[in-house]
């Protein structure tokens, strides 16, 4: 029970409040997802604060207040994501097919050039192969037809002191530290397993061992040193005396002129006391005048193709030491021949490496090396290698400061005089001694040839 005031003012006040809870009951009812704002200060109006709900009975119907300034940044925010969204749906969208395909065709596109780089590699190995087994094979003709690979000590037909002889022997205390081998090997030509000196090998070593070698062939080694078989291999057989051992000989210095051993020929091939003593022309000089030029610095030297040893005999009158290599000239033992004479022969011929070692000999004499220096080995001596390998490894033996003295050299024409001029020149050697000149033959109806005679100095090289 309700007291209804007296004050006029007082009852508006209460009426305006009944009035206020029957409306907020009202708007409960129709809305219960809002609610109001619970301030109790209101503005005449009966409008709420900022941020409230108010409503306002009237007209029977709510209206609520305008949106707050968040809440319209949070509307363009929610906007501004939707229509990004849409925009990357719709690039998917249209995109799609297009990138689809181009990655499609750039896969496409690798996967291909893979495949054909894959081709190529293959058919570049293929040609690889092919160009490697081409020089192999080739590599096998050249060995075979130099003789490398087809002297095989496994061959049947090879006697058994050759097969010996090319057997590898292993040291017995392993690896030599100052060399590096292991074993031992023979040292025998690669040209001696070539027919026809493959046939004169096999009668070579055909013997039996320890008794005396077999005098089938005396001059049969002369004949494998002529076919490049050489160095030969050593025998066990017991060597033959080729010619009479005289009852005595002279002491050494009369040998030299009196070995006691038949004077195998004339001139060169022979006893010869006037060569390099008297001249014979302008070509020929004399011993005692190339001496004069080194003034006592020769002491040992190297005569090539010395024929009976006569530049050796000279040189020993004037203790000079001469090393004399030659061949059995003409079925005839120069190499026998020389040793009675008190001299030192070696049986060489001027195609093989000097067994010397570098810069011994203070001269080096020749007459005719250069026209056997090239055969066998190197074919005809006038060939512009063959000359050169045999004057490099004179020029290896011969010191600095040395002597070389081309003796009486034939050239066989101009070109084969400006070939020996230049390799001179190219070696640079002085020319202490040069003379070109014509010897005129035994026989009127001959052409006069030409010689070189020449006395060059090697030059000390840095």
């Amino acid at each position: 029970m309700f007291v209804i005031p007296s004050n006029p003012r007082l009852r508006h006040k209460l009426a305006r409040e009944r009035e206020r809870k029957r409306g907020a009951s009202r708007a409960h009812s129709l809305s219960p997802s809002l609610t109001h704002s619970t301030t109790p200060d209101t503005d005449a109006t009966g409008t709420a604060a900022m941020g409230s709900v108010s409503l306002k009975i009237g007209d029977g119907t709510a209206r609520f207040r305008r949106a707050t300034l968040c809440s319209s940044a949070l509307h363009l925010i929610m906007l501004a994501s939707v229509l990004t969204t849409n925009l990357f749906a719709l690039y998917a969208f249209t995109s799609s097919p297009s990138s689809f395909s181009s990655r499609h065709s750039l896969d496409s596109g690798a996967t291909a050039d893979s495949r054909n780089i894959s081709l190529i590699s293959e058919h570049v190995a293929i040609i690889v192969r092919e160009i490697e087994s081409s020089q192999r094979r080739l590599h096998q003709i050249e060995r075979e037809l130099a003789g490398y690979d087809t002297f095989d000590p496994a061959k049947p037909s090879l006697p058994p002191d050759l097969k010996l002889f090319l057997a590898r022997h292993p040291l017995p205390l392993g690896r030599d530290t100052r060399s590096g081998i292991t074993e031992m090997v023979a040292s025998v030509g690669h040209s001696c397993a070539r027919s026809p000196a493959a046939d004169l090998l096999t009668r070579y070593m055909s013997y039996k061992p320890a008794v005396p070698c077999p005098l089938d062939d005396p001059f049969l080694s002369q004949k494998l040193i002529a076919k490049a078989c050489e160095p030969l291999p050593r025998r066990r057989c017991l060597s033959r005396p080729t010619v009479p051992v005289a009852a005595s000989r002279l002491p050494f210095p009369q040998s030299l002129w009196s070995p006691g051993a038949k004077n195998p020929g004339a001139g060169v091939y022979g006893i010869d006391k006037q060569l390099w003593i008297k001249p014979g022309g302008k070509n020929d000089f004399l011993i005692d005048d190339v001496l004069a030029l080194a003034r006592g610095g020769i002491r040992i030297g190297f005569d090539i193709g010395g024929g009976a040893g006569n530049f050796a005999a000279r040189m020993a009158e004037r203790n000079v030491t001469i090393v004399t290599s030659t061949l059995e000239v003409g079925g005839k033992q120069m190499n026998e021949f020389i040793a009675a004479r008190g001299l030192f022969p070696l049986f060489l011929s001027p195609a093989q490496r000097f067994p010397f070692y570098d810069s011994v000999f203070d001269l080096v004499h020749t007459m005719n090396a250069f026209d056997e220096g090239g055969a066998p080995a190197l074919g005809q001596a006038s060939r512009t290698e063959a000359l050169e390998f045999l004057m490099f490894d004179i020029d290896r033996v011969l010191r600095p400061g040395g002597f070389f003295w081309l003796d009486n050299y034939l050239c066989a024409g101009d070109e084969q005089k400006r070939l020996v001029t230049r390799l001179m020149e190219r070696l640079g050697y002085k020319k202490l001694k040069w003379v070109v000149g014509e010897k005129a033959e035994k026989s009127s109806s001959e052409k006069a040839q030409v010689y070189i005679s020449a006395v060059l100095e090697k030059p000390v090289r840095g």
